[in-house]
């Protein structure tokens, strides 16, 4: 059975420096067993600007057993499944130990951004197109990362305005919004709830 003691405390260190790490883990829904993990796009790469949601599911074997991980936010990547989200990632499968975390695995998920292993794909196309064609794949992750991990301002500032407008702080509003993925129905369900 999952510990939950565990999973709340993972939670609150996990969010508790969410301004250092851009890290951020939430519930989706109402159990600890279902959540969403938030990682920023690491400087440097195509994916830098951009905001990346992991779908978490913990089974009852966790932490003895490794949580389930996929990418919810589309992503070009030869470790991930440009159709599924899957990730291709060793701590998720044989290498997990129960020392390991919820944020230590999204911190893996975020080096694993920085330093494909084409050779170890997930997504042979990819892998492909990164060890033969590297200037065609960086210029589709980045557009992938332009397309679906970035929020537009606008639309951003409107978001924050029109929850701002309804009695919330805007520091609450926008801290509600990047941590579900700036889901504006999500998120108000998330203020109200709080």
């Amino acid at each position: 059975m999952v510990d939950l003691a565990r999973v709340q405390k993972e939670l609150h260190e996990c969010n508790r420096d969410f301004q250092v790490s851009g890290i951020n883990v939430s519930l989706k829904g109402d159990s600890l067993t279902h959540l969403i993990g938030t990682i920023p796009g690491p400087t440097g790469t195509p994916y830098e600007g951009g905001t990346f949601n992991i779908d978490i599911t913990l089974t009852d074997g966790y932490p003895f057993e490794p949580p389930k991980m996929k990418f919810a936010t589309k992503v070009w990547h030869p470790n991930i499944s440009s159709q599924s989200g899957a990730i291709c990632l060793d701590i998720l499968k044989d290498q997990w130990s129960p020392a390991l975390t919820l944020k230590t695995a999204l911190l893996s998920i975020q080096a694993l951004l920085s330093a494909p292993e084409p050779d170890d794909p997930q997504d042979a196309v990819v892998a492909q197109q990164y060890l033969r064609d590297h200037q065609t794949f960086v210029g589709t992750a980045r557009y992938w990362t332009e397309t679906f991990a970035k929020t537009s301002t606008l639309a951003a500032d409107e978001k924050v305005h029109k929850l701002v407008e309804m009695g919330f702080t805007e520091a609450q509003v926008r801290s509600t919004l990047a941590a579900t993925g700036w889901d504006e129905n999500m998120a108000l369900e998330k203020l109200l709830s709080s």
